[in-house]
């Protein structure tokens, strides 16, 4: 994997609306549009590789799965998008409660498009277990996050006892190494490479589009007053993005991390210290859109950032609290936008 392939998220939540949803988590001109299928279609039919039955190892240990699965449920949202990218045959996804990241059903936005084309009904809603549920769909194979929100790991022996099932952890790892994971359990490896190599033809032409601002760039999840902030660090998915478009991004000085642990990916400054924190010449904003960056600007707080005087603050786009397959495109989407030839 290139550098795009470390961890692909904040988690599950919304960065930038809450610095909660961090801490309980993950318009490019292209011709193709970043909601289409990875790889051209649902059809999975023919694109398995490998014997059947065969063993992997899940986050609870070794797994068999006797023949390709045909019908997936995922009691995961933030998996399924992943799922989706590599064609995988899923017929049902749990969704979250719905808001502004989400469709009216609860599907994310990013790729909520994709899972109605193919037919993908909602498993429950709110993020609210039910077995029924997923017995009524009768799948195949049942899709588990090992931890956050949207995590059902305490349900995984229930369902075991009547549908094989499969736990990844996407927290620990990006959206193409989970590809890669789940590629291998599908037998859709070969649909796994062709959506990592999708995606970065994608970033490249994008980047050839962008003139970067001069100096480094800093990731604020920005969450306004007398609330705690996140600043990316250069492991984190969205440095890997940005790098990737060709944006040099600098962390902010480590003794300012008021989090409760220590993270690869983000750390937590308060709000006194933010100004500290933000070493950029520039400041990309993550979740949010333009309104967002005018609040930025207008805080008096910051006003003597290099990034406001020079009014070199950007949006990463709604759909930017974590980073997949879909979402990642529009990052890039955004950031061309705004820095991209006019």
């Amino acid at each position: 994997m290139n550098n795009l392939s470390r961890r692909s998220l904040l988690g599950f939540g919304s960065a930038g609306l809450g610095v909660a949803g961090l801490a309980a988590l993950g318009a490019c001109a292209s011709q193709k549009n970043p909601s289409d299928s990875a790889t051209g279609g649902s059809d999975s039919s023919g694109a398995g590789s490998g014997d059947w039955p065969r063993t992997v190892t899940d986050e609870q240990g070794e797994v068999t799965i006797d023949k390709q699965p045909t019908k997936i449920v995922s009691t995961s949202p933030s998996v399924t998008g992943t799922l989706l990218a590599i064609d995988a045959p899923v017929v049902a996804s749990a969704a979250t409660s719905p808001s502004p990241l989400t469709d009216d059903k609860g599907f994310f936005k990013q790729w909520a498009s994709v899972a109605d084309e193919r037919g993908v009904e909602v498993l429950y809603s709110n993020l609210e277990f039910d077995l029924e549920a997923v017995i009524s769909f009768d799948p195949d194979l049942v899709v588990v996050a090992s931890s956050g929100k949207d995590s059902v790991a305490d349900q995984v022996e229930t369902i075991k006892q009547q549908f094989p099932v499969i736990v990844v952890d996407y927290g620990k790892q990006s959206w193409q190494d989970l590809a890669t994971q789940l590629g291998k359990a599908l037998g859709l490896e070969d649909k796994a490479t062709a959506a990592g190599t999708e995606f970065d033809s994608y970033i490249k032409e994008a980047k050839g589009k962008i003139t970067p601002p001069e100096g480094g760039a800093s990731i604020v999840s920005y969450n306004g007053k007398d609330k705690d902030q996140a600043i990316a660090k250069k492991d984190s998915a969205h440095a890997d993005l940005l790098t990737s478009l060709g944006l040099e991004v600098v962390e902010a000085d480590a003794s300012l991390d008021s989090g409760n642990r220590q993270r690869n990916d983000f750390m937590f400054v308060s709000y006194e210290n933010l100004s500290k924190a933000i070493t950029g010449e520039s400041v990309f904003l993550i979740s949010t859109g333009q309104d967002q960056v005018q609040k930025f600007l207008d805080d008096e707080t910051l006003a003597n950032l290099p990034a406001v005087t020079n009014n070199q603050v950007y949006y990463l786009g709604p759909t930017s609290f974590r980073i997949d397959f879909y979402s990642g495109k529009l990052v890039a989407d955004a950031v061309v936008e705004q820095l991209g030839a006019s």
